[in-house]
C-alpha cells in the first residue's frame, strides 16, 4: 500500500466520518463506505485499482488519509485526491474559538463555561484547589489578551508625560509594577540601597507557572551577591538526571525522522517559585522597601521631575498613588504600558501555555528524576503544532506543560481555554494515566510573547523614567520560551546598568534605552519560533512542523555536548549558528523550502537585518570582547568621575560584547551587590 494524501480536518471525526460515507462523491469509480471511511474502486486494464479512504481521531482532532492498495496506478489519481482535499477543505474550514461571554453576576464560572469547555470545568472543579479562583484567573488573562490582540488600534492611554495635579511625595527610587520577574530585580536594586515599592495585582508571590533553570545559570544569583549557597539550595526542589527532546516521526519522511536527544543539563533543576519572590520579598522589605498586592495599575505620569503612578487596591477600592524616580513595567505580556509604547504592537509572536503541577502517575509511567524539555506525540493539530514540556518537581509532583508557537493574529489571538481542553483531553495519549485518579496542586498558565528585533534598537524598553523587563519587553528566548533563564542570565547586567543610571540621574529615553538582555544571538533564533507557527487561514501538511523539527534536533544529536547546550540555553555563536544550519540543509534539502513556506518571504526579509546584526555583533565581539571590557573596567574610576554619562555608554557597550552575543562568560569581571562601586573578578 502506497499513501497518497493525509490531512488534518478541524471537526469532529464522526461528522467527518458520515459526510465520507454520506455526502462526498469521488469523481470516478465506485464507493464502497467502511466503517471509518469508504473505498474506491475502478476497473482499468482488466485490473481493479482500488484507494481506501478513513478517519481517525488523536489529540481532539480528525486525521485524514488515502492509500493505493496494490501496484499501479490511475490517471485521474491525482485529480479525484485533490478533489477531496477541496471538498474538505470547503466543508470543514479553519476554526478559531470564540471566548464565550461571562457574567458573574447571574452564576459562577464554572457555570459559565461548562456547555463550551466542559473538561476543563470538571478538573478545575473538582481537582484543582482553588480552581474557581484559578479559572477566573485564566478567563481574565484570556479575555485582556484577546482585546489588545483584535484592537490594535491606538491603545488606552495609560502613560501621562505631564505632572499630575497634586504632586506625590517623591517617596521611592524606583516603582516596579508586575512582581514576579520584576521582584527579583526589586530586591537586587533594594539590596544597593534604593527605596523600592512593588505593585503587584494578584497576591504577592502567587504564580501561573513554575520556574526550571539549569544549575550554571542559577550561580548567576549566586555570584551577584542577591542569595548566599545555602538559601540558593533551599529554593531547589529537585535535580533531575536528564532531559529529552523528541518530535513525533510517524508519519515524517525517513530522511526527516530523529534520534532522541539528551540534554541533562537544560532545564534540570526545579525551583520553588514561590518561596524564590516570598525570599526576595523580604529581602526587599529589610532594605525599606513596600509591597502592594491585591493592586491594580491605572496610569503613571511622567516628568523631568519624577513620575507618579495611580492604582486601586481591587479588595478595598481604596486608590493608590506613589511617586518616585523611575517606574518599571514588570507587567507582562498584557502590559498596557508596553502597549502604549509600542503603539498597540507590543509583540509579533506568542505562546500560548497551560499545565499543572501534579503527582500520583504511577510507578512504570514516569520516572520522575526524568525530564521532557520539548515533546510532541501527533502532527498539527486544529491549526497548532502541541509541544509538552515536563519537569520533576517537589517528591513524587510532576510540572506539565502543553503550549504552541503562535503568530498573533485578530481573528485568532490564541485560546487558553481550548488548550486547558485539550490538555486535560489527551493528558493520557502523551503519558498512560487516568486524568480523574491524579492529584492536583496547581494550574499553570499564561501567555509569553516574543517580537522580532531585527537590531538593537528595533524596540524601544526604555523611556523617560520608565524602562520595561521580562515579558513586557519581549526579549526572552523565542525557543525555550519561558522568561526567566533570559532574565536571569541577564541580571548582573540590568542591574549595574540601572544602579549607574539612578546614581548620576541618567534617567532620559535615550539612557534607560540601554538597559535591555537583548542578545543578537536570540534575535536570529526568532526564525526557528517562526518556522513551528501555522499561518492563521492555512492548512499544512500535519506532518510539517514536525519534520523540521525532527531535522534540526538530529544534526543536535550527533554534535558535541557543548553546542547543544549553547545552542538550547540561547549561548551560540555564530560560527555554531551557521555550522548547524547547513548541516540541517544537507542532511534535509526540502528544509529550506519548508521553512520559507511557513515562515513567508516579507517575514525573511524583514529576518535578515537580524542575522547581519548578530554578524556585525560576533565579528565585533571576537576581535575586542576579550579585552576590551577590561580596559573599559580599568578605567571606571576617572571617567566615572569626569564624565559619567560617557562611562555609562561605554559600560553599555562593554556588556553587548559579552552578553549581547550570549556570552557573559567572556566577560572576566562581574558585578557584585556587596561591592557595588568596583566590579569584582570572578
Amino acid at each position: 500500500m502506497e499513501q497518497l494524501l493525509y490531512l488534518e480536518i478541524p471537526a469532529s471525526t464522526d461528522v467527518v466520518r458520515d459526510w465520507l460515507k454520506e455526502q462526498f462523491s469521488p469523481l470516478l469509480g465506485t464507493k464502497l463506505k467502511t466503517c471509518d471511511g469508504f473505498r474506491l474502486q475502478v476497473e482499468m486494464d482488466a485490473r481493479t485499482v482500488e484507494w481506501t479512504c478513513f478517519v481517525w481521531e488523536l489529540q481532539r482532532t480528525t486525521y485524514l488519509k488515502v492509500f493505493r492498495r496494490g501496484a499501479g496506478s490511475h490517471p485521474q489519481e491525482a485529480a479525484w485526491l485533490q478533489d477531496l482535499k477541496r471538498a474538505v477543505q470547503k466543508t470543514f474550514p479553519p476554526v478559531y474559538p470564540q471566548l464565550p461571554v461571562v457574567d458573574l453576576s447571574e452564576g459562577t464560572i464554572f457555570e459559565a463555561l461548562a456547555p463550551h469547555y466542559p473538561l476543563t470545568v470538571q478538573y478545575f472543579q473538582e481537582k484543582i484547589p482553588d480552581g474557581e479562583y484559578a479559572l477566573n484567573r485564566v478567563y481574565w488573562w484570556e479575555k485582556r489578551w484577546r482585546e489588545e490582540v483584535a484592537n490594535p488600534g491606538p491603545p488606552r492611554t495609560v502613560i501621562l508625560n505631564q505632572p499630575p495635579a497634586e504632586l506625590p511625595a517623591l517617596t521611592y527610587d524606583l516603582i516596579y509594577c508586575g512582581a514576579a520577574l520584576g521582584v527579583i530585580h526589586a530586591a537586587a536594586m533594594a539590596r544597593l540601597g534604593y527605596r523600592v515599592a512593588i505593585l503587584e495585582r494578584g497576591p504577592f508571590s502567587g504564580m501561573n507557572r513554575e520556574w526550571n533553570i539549569s544549575r550554571q545559570e542559577l550561580e548567576t544569583l549566586l555570584e551577584l551577591g542577591l542569595f548566599s549557597r545555602e538559601e540558593l539550595e533551599t529554593l531547589i526542589f529537585k535535580e533531575y538526571y536528564d532531559g529529552l527532546n523528541k518530535f513525533y516521526d510517524g508519519n515524517v519522511p525517513r530522511y526527516a525522522q530523529g534520534k532522541l536527544l539528551h540534554t541533562p543539563t537544560v532545564l534540570n533543576i526545579a525551583l520553588n517559585a514561590e518561596k524564590l519572590l516570598r525570599l526576595c520579598g523580604e529581602k526587599l522589605r529589610a532594605c525599606g522597601g513596600d509591597i502592594f498586592d491585591f493592586t491594580e495599575f491605572e496610569r503613571i505620569y511622567t516628568w523631568n521631575g519624577g513620575v507618579a503612578v495611580e492604582a486601586r487596591h481591587l479588595k478595598t477600592g481604596e486608590p493608590i498613588r506613589l511617586g518616585g524616580r523611575v517606574c518599571i513595567d514588570a507587567m507582562g505580556s498584557t502590559s498596557p504600558i508596553a502597549l502604549q509604547l509600542t503603539e498597540g504592537r507590543a509583540f509579533d509572536s506568542v505562546c500560548p501555555v497551560v499545565g499543572a503541577v501534579l503527582s500520583g502517575l504511577g510507578p512504570g509511567v514516569w520516572d520522575v528524576n526524568l525530564g521532557d524539555v520539548l515533546r510532541s506525540h501527533g502532527d498539527i493539530s486544529r491549526g497548532r503544532q502541541l509541544i509538552w514540556e515536563l519537569f520533576p518537581g517537589e517528591g513524587d509532583e510532576l510540572t506539565f506543560y502543553l503550549f504552541y508557537y503562535h503568530a498573533i493574529h485578530p481573528d485568532n489571538p490564541g485560546s487558553l481555554l481550548d488548550l486547558y481542553e485539550d490538555f486535560f483531553a489527551i493528558l493520557p495519549e502523551y503519558k498512560r494515566c487516568d486524568p480523574k485518579t491524579l492529584r492536583f496542586k496547581k494550574a499553570t498558565f499564561g501567555y509569553i510573547p516574543a517580537c522580532l528585533s531585527p537590531t538593537e534598537n528595533t524596540r524601544r524598553v526604555g523611556f523617560d523614567r520608565l524602562i520595561a523587563l521580562g515579558d513586557a519587553a519581549a526579549l526572552q528566548s523565542p525557543l525555550v520560551f519561558t522568561g526567566f533563564g533570559s532574565f536571569v542570565r541577564n541580571l548582573p547586567r540590568l542591574t549595574e546598568l540601572l544602579h549607574t543610571a539612578l546614581k548620576h540621574n541618567l534617567l532620559t529615553a535615550n539612557d534607560l534605552d540601554r538597559i535591555r538582555a537583548y542578545q543578537s544571538n536570540v534575535a536570529v533564533t526568532w526564525l526557528f519560533s517562526r518556522a513551528m507557527m501555522v499561518p492563521t487561514g492555512r492548512v499544512i501538511p500535519p506532518e510539517r512542523i514536525n519534520a523540521i523539527l525532527n531535522t534540526f534536533f538530529d544534526v543536535l544529536v550527533d554534535s558535541d555536548a557543548r553546542l547543544v547546550d549553547d545552542f538550547i540555553k540561547d549561548r551560540l555563536g555564530w560560527l555554531e549558528f551557521n555550522k548547524m544550519v547547513l548541516r540541517a540543509a544537507f542532511k534535509n534539502p526540502r528544509l529550506i523550502t519548508w521553512a520559507l513556506d511557513l515562515v513567508g518571504i516579507k517575514y525573511f526579509v524583514s529576518w535578515l537585518p537580524a542575522y547581519f546584526e548578530f554578524s556585525r555583533y560576533s565579528f565585533i565581539a571576537a576581535l575586542l570582547g576579550g579585552w576590551v571590557p577590561d580596559l573599559i573596567r580599568s578605567a571606571q574610576r576617572s571617567l566615572e568621575k569626569t564624565d559619567p554619562r560617557l562611562w555609562y555608554r561605554l559600560l553599555a557597550w562593554s556588556y553587548s560584547l559579552s552578553y549581547g552575543v550570549g556570552r557573559p562568560g567572556r566577560a572576566s569581571r562581574t558585578f557584585n551587590l556587596t561591592n557595588p562601586t568596583q566590579a569584582e573578578y570572578i
